[in-house]
């Protein structure tokens, strides 16, 4: 949608269940369904956006087949060391272009496409080397991502999985942990809670078994992050009536608003 929106005119294949073919057919998001067989045989792109353990089966699958030649296989998983590593098992001399699109939502699905979705979004790429960014078809992706509203970044798989565990994974993290916690307030107190809850506990409505693949596949810098936001809690903890405090309102809300000058 967000191609077409820009003003991509080809063809667009997709491989799905029956249900997602359908209300993807209806949205306007493919023009016509395909099997994987038939997608990698004609595709110049193969783009995988499935859970994570789903992306790594696919890339498997493709290994087996036939490919167009010059074509182009990229993902938009939301870890990178285990997908890049795989794709390079599987796919010897095929062009790969593992990427990220940090612009999640807490919903999923056909039903929650937005054309505007990656618009004023970072757009992760992990080259295996600078020579996976050379070929006609990488850029060729990398113009589109820009036209869709996209800035690109580039990452090695290990840097961009030590990031998004603080960028991403520990936020959901912080929502669930939040959430639950709520969830032990009386039903007739929850209709107090201000517009900071609702806020801080957005991302608390995300599929865990979308996240299951990501924890399998990035537990040990997720871990080292809530370990760093473990302690700063307890930092905070102890200096509720302290002068220090202050300064850390001060750090934080300079951060706030650098993020939100990105």
């Amino acid at each position: 949608m967000a191609l077409q929106k820009a003003g991509y005119s080809g063809r667009i294949l997709g491989v799905s269940s029956d249900d997602t073919i359908r209300a993807a057919s209806e949205r306007g998001a493919i023009h016509q369904r395909a099997t994987l067989e038939e997608a990698a045989a004609s595709a110049d792109l193969i783009y995988l956006a499935q859970p994570i353990s789903g992306i790594l089966s696919t890339l498997d699958r493709l290994g087996s087949l036939p490919l167009r030649p010059g074509s182009l296989v990229t993902d938009a998983g939301s870890t990178k060391i285990e997908i890049v590593r795989k794709a390079t098992a599987a796919l010897p001399g095929v062009c790969f272009l593992g990427g990220h699109p940090m612009a999640g939502k807490e919903t999923r699905g056909v039903e929650a496409a937005d054309a505007d979705l990656f618009r004023g979004r970072a757009y992760l790429l992990t080259p295996r080397s600078p020579a996976d960014l050379e070929s006609p078809a990488a850029r060729t992706l990398i113009g589109w991502i820009r036209k869709i509203g996209s800035t690109v970044f580039m990452l090695t798989p290990e840097e961009h999985d030590t990031t998004v565990a603080y960028t991403s994974h520990l936020p959901q993290m912080a929502s669930t942990a939040l959430a639950s916690v709520l969830a032990a307030l009386p039903d007739d107190r929850l209709p107090i809670a201000g517009p900071g809850a609702l806020d801080m506990t957005r991302l608390a409505l995300s599929a865990y078994d979308i996240w299951k693949d990501i924890l399998d596949t990035n537990g040990e810098a997720i871990d080292h992050a809530l370990t760093v936001y473990i302690d700063k809690l307890t930092e905070i903890r102890h200096n509720l009536q302290t002068q220090r405090l202050g300064d850390e309102f001060e750090v934080a809300a300079d951060a706030a608003i650098r993020l939100r000058r990105q």
